[in-house]
């Protein structure tokens, strides 16, 4: 057998027949678009003259944002209105939101801090929007669930379950999403995303350390106890090395972000002023 039909083979039988197609065209097609847009914006970035310029009416830049809101829009109105049988337009249509979350999530930094901070430091968090969607989306598509889904799913109402039954499986719904909310508030995002797909993970990482700055560690670690200075060796010991391999992936990916951001040089010509270093 070929690789062509085994790939084919695959497709038909993990993707099509599971009902998945779908969801398929949607990560495709939001992979593709977020590689295409990263490309766009850093040839325009380097001003490569015989590539495409920012879209621009009058003095008002139009960012891709926007076009991504409309095609989501789109999409999702579309995916609303045709019916499951017509799996090809359903499919259309989930290809279309996802070429719309892309360019939407591409920009997410600049809705989350409402300016433009897409070269800047702030903009790592469109990257990490997109790699989590990615992710997320990547681990349903292989058919692993979130935590309680398939649980919900077998207490259907036509289904006769035990109050005993159904007790246990809320009781442990409930304990699993308190341990990913606890993950979550300690600072570790990517922990506790991925704990809602093994749940295991969250055992661990509830009962660690929190990291320096999370909200936890604000509300439970005061300033020079033993906790807070162990959270702070672990996190110059293992969390740095991992944050700067993630950033080198990133900007591998999606470009450098070297501005300095708003915030950074208030505070630089702040400290400057009271006769101390940038």
């Amino acid at each position: 057998m070929t690789s062509g039909a085994k790939v084919e083979g695959f497709l038909s039988e993990r993707i099509v027949q599971t009902g998945r197609l779908p969801l398929f065209c949607f990560f495709v097609a939001f992979i593709v678009t977020f590689v295409v847009v990263r490309i766009n914006v850093r040839l325009i970035r380097a001003k490569v003259r015989w590539w495409f310029k920012n879209v621009e009416v009058g003095d008002l830049h139009i960012h891709h944002v926007v076009f991504g809101v409309v095609l989501m829009l789109i999409g999702g109105v579309a995916g609303l209105s045709i019916p499951d049988t017509y799996t090809t337009w359903y499919a259309g249509a989930a290809s279309v939101f996802g070429v719309g979350a892309a360019l939407v999530l591409d920009e997410f930094a600049l809705i989350l801090h409402l300016r433009d901070v897409y070269w800047m430091e702030e903009g790592r968090a469109s990257v990490d929007a997109v790699f989590i969607a990615i992710a997320v989306t990547g681990l349903i598509l292989v058919g692993v669930r979130p935590i309680g889904l398939s649980d919900v799913h077998d207490l259907r109402p036509n289904a006769t379950v035990p109050v005993d039954v159904f007790l246990v499986v809320l009781t442990n719904i409930m304990a699993n999403l308190a341990l990913a909310i606890v993950t979550l508030f300690k600072g570790k995002i990517w922990t506790g995303l991925f704990g809602l797909f093994v749940p295991v993970v969250l055992v661990f990482s509830a009962f660690r350390l929190a990291r320096p700055g999370s909200p936890w560690a604000r509300w439970r670690y005061r300033p020079g106890t033993r906790k807070f200075r162990r959270a702070l060796r672990r996190e110059q010991r293992i969390r740095r090395p991992m944050i700067r391999a993630k950033i080198w992936v990133q900007e591998f990916i999606a470009g450098r972000h070297d501005l300095i951001s708003h915030e950074r040089s208030v505070g630089s010509r702040r400290r400057l002023d009271r006769g101390g270093t940038p």
